[in-house]
């Protein structure tokens, strides 16, 4: 792939929103803008309250119609590639139906898609997931109107610190050190080979790969890790104390990870489906934020159950990365449909630039 092909945006293709009825969104967006030096234009400030829910109605009226407005009256819609939304900003869209066809949502997934609402002038069916055109497009940059989608990050965490924590860390980001591959090697064989071809297709001395049963903790130089996340059995331990090196990105199997961003119990762990008093936040599974919190600068999650096919694919995710796209390229370019539960945690222009 030519250089031109994986050369990073820049700061005049990220709007952030932020919401001005929360101090904490307020703080994260503008310390964002300045570190990335993103215009002062490109933040969209919206009025709304801060719970983590938002009512259809409600998303679409006040969240989606005043960004829409915003990109059109600014002339910003095609220049824009990235959205940033930040801690405040709403992070679940309920909704009916169940299994695939639900259409229960990620915020972040539902705004992916404004794009192509805009110059449709219709909304998109809400049953199910939207194909992702940009999903597998190795040779191809992302670039309007090819491809009709913004790609959406999140700055969220359990609070300020790490997310500047992550901010910052994005800024430091080299291309240097180990990707962590830990298969389950026991149960679904599809997700398995996913991250088996993951580990092929990156350098073979830059990969700690792991087929038994055990999990990996306790890993040095760590830029890029993938596994099952709590769906291995036998993972116990709530953080895997690992050192994450400055631009290091996470992916797992995981069905709730993203469900909430407030701080679970200093005592809380890990447990099972069967244990439901041990549960935080409806779950036993692990917290996408404990990443952040850990040291990652890239994190992903789900706020509603995804299905295995539907979380981003580590063999498009960790090579691209490696290769010098930029976070949120990397991110897109795994998965497979929006208008789902996907989150994506960081800064989009986050880059480990091209291997030396």
């Amino acid at each position: 792939m030519s250089t031109a092909l994986l050369a990073a945006q820049g700061p005049e293709n990220v709007l952030v929103v932020i919401n001005d009825s929360s101090p904490l969104s307020r703080e994260i967006g503008e310390y964002y803008a300045r570190r990335r030096s993103i215009p002062e234009r490109n933040l969209c400030r919206l009025n709304l309250a801060p719970a983590e829910n938002v009512p259809r109605a409600d998303f679409t009226r006040r969240i989606a119609a005043p960004i829409a407005a915003f990109l059109r009256k600014t002339g910003l819609a095609e220049s824009i590639l990235y959205i940033v939304t930040t801690a405040g900003v709403p992070l679940r869209v309920p909704g009916p139906g169940q299994g695939m066809s639900t259409e229960t949502a990620s915020v972040d997934s539902e705004l992916a898609l404004l794009y192509l609402d805009m110059h449709t002038g219709r909304p998109h069916p809400l049953a199910g997931s939207i194909p992702n055109p940009f999903f597998g497009k190795r040779d191809a940059r992302f670039t309007h109107p090819q491809f009709p989608i913004y790609l959406v990050t999140r700055l969220e965490a359990y609070d300020f610190q790490d997310v500047k924590a992550m901010i910052d860390r994005s800024l430091e980001a080299s291309n240097r050190g180990n990707f962590v591959i830990d298969l389950r090697s026991s149960g679904d064989e599809i997700g398995d080979n996913w991250l088996r071809t993951a580990a092929m297709l990156l350098p073979k001395e830059r990969v700690i790969l792991d087929e038994s049963p055990k999990v990996l903790y306790n890993q040095k130089d760590v830029i890029g890790y993938a596994s099952w996340g709590s769906n291995d059995k036998n993972r116990r331990e709530r953080f895997l104390h690992f050192q994450w090196l400055p631009g290091a990105i996470m992916t797992e199997f995981v069905s709730t990870n993203a469900r909430t961003f407030q701080r679970p119990p200093g005592n809380w762990n890990l447990s099972d489906w069967n244990s439901p008093k041990l549960w935080f936040a409806g779950s036993p599974q692990t917290m996408s934020a404990d990443y952040i919190k850990e040291g990652v600068t890239g994190a992903n999650g789900n706020t509603d159950e995804p299905y295995l096919v539907m979380n981003p694919r580590p063999e498009y995710l960790l090579p691209e990365y490696y290769k010098g796209r930029n976070l949120a390229e990397s991110y897109y370019i795994s998965m497979r449909g929006l208008s789902w539960q996907g989150v994506v945690l960081g800064d989009p222009l986050c880059s480990i630039g091209k291997p030396k």
